[in-house]
């Protein structure tokens, strides 16, 4: 394809429409590979929430552990924390209490 006679204008054109014909046959690849995926896997006696709801999996794509509680309310089971993060109310209220947090660990 000659482009040198084309002017500045045109090649701008051009050049969005080759971004939008990317765009599009990107789409149509990645529905393609899921339809392969999906046959794949129905002929393999899997469902789509085996194969994908194997782990539970934040945004990096890694799989993500539960942390253990750590402390717990004496008196209310339903207030925890894993001692990660800032300290909820109630810790704080405990704390200021003169309570320690060896007396609400777990």
């Amino acid at each position: 394809m000659d482009l040198s006679g084309l002017s500045v204008a045109d090649l701008r054109a051009l050049q969005d429409d080759v971004k939008q014909a990317l765009k599009d046959r990107e789409q149509q690849e990645l529905a393609k590979a899921r339809e392969q995926i999906l046959a794949i896997a129905q002929g393999a006696g899997i469902s789509l929430k085996d194969l994908l709801g194997a782990q539970s999996r934040g945004k990096s794509g890694v799989a993500k552990n539960k942390v253990a509680v750590r402390y717990r309310h004496p008196s209310d089971a339903s207030l925890q924390w894993t001692g990660r993060g800032r300290q909820p109310k109630w810790v704080q209220d405990w704390l200021a209490s003169g309570s320690s947090m060896d007396a609400i660990r777990v």
